[in-house]
């Protein structure tokens, strides 16, 4: 049986972005033939977490609404650089349980964190979406993997633009940043291109 993962933060007990977690659960349950879903509100309330701090709720589970959780503490992590990988069968559509390959790719790279390419595109990281700055504006690729809670909330904001983002326009962007249900949108947060080590047109850095 497949198994799904809902990641959510919990800020000193309040639980964020519920109703975007909700549907995509709703959705995985749904694209699969499922009529009933899980009950993230009435999980998180049996719980009964009463700790400050920042946490990620950890929510596993499967189509016959098996369950399992995890409270655990989160700090955003800070990261020294990035690689470029090339990868277009990839498919993430759902947030399953399996990443093997997403591991795979990573053991792969020299660099801390991969970005991954499908069809000459830019799409996530392993863990996140991802946000390119140009100007003062901040879009995310409409290649993405996985549509995640904090992108859709992003957009639903104004907050970012969604565009196409390819290895051929990349350097007409200054800075980028990760975002996930844990990492919100901080200009503050940023890495300057540069540290993608094999950014196209480089001669400094080693090929895709």
């Amino acid at each position: 049986m497949s198994q799904f993962i809902e990641s959510i933060k919990v800020e000193n007990r309040k639980i964020f972005l519920p109703e975007l977690h909700q549907k995509r659960v709703d959705h995985t349950f749904s694209h699969f033939g499922k009529e009933d879903s899980i009950d993230l509100a009435k999980i998180y309330k049996h719980l009964e977490h009463n700790e400050d701090g920042l946490f990620k709720l950890r929510i596993l589970y499967d189509l016959d609404k098996k369950v399992r959780t995890q409270m655990i503490p989160y700090a955003i992590p800070e990261l020294n650089d990035f690689q470029l990988v090339e990868n277009n069968s990839f498919d993430y559509s759902f947030k399953s349980e399996d990443r093997k390959e997403l591991e795979k790719m990573k053991m792969k790279s020299r660099a801390e964190e991969i970005i991954i390419v499908k069809n000459n595109h830019i799409t996530d990281t392993s863990y996140s979406n991802l946000l390119f700055k140009k100007g003062k504006d901040w879009f995310t690729p409409s290649t993405y993997l996985l549509n995640g809670v904090q992108r859709q909330n992003l957009l639903k904001q104004k907050k970012i633009k969604e565009t196409e983002i390819t290895l051929q326009n990349l350097k007409e962007f200054s800075h980028f940043q990760l975002i996930n249900a844990l990492n919100d949108f901080d200009e503050n947060f940023t890495y300057p291109i540069g540290r993608i080590i094999n950014l196209p047109g480089n001669e400094d850095y080693p090929e895709l």
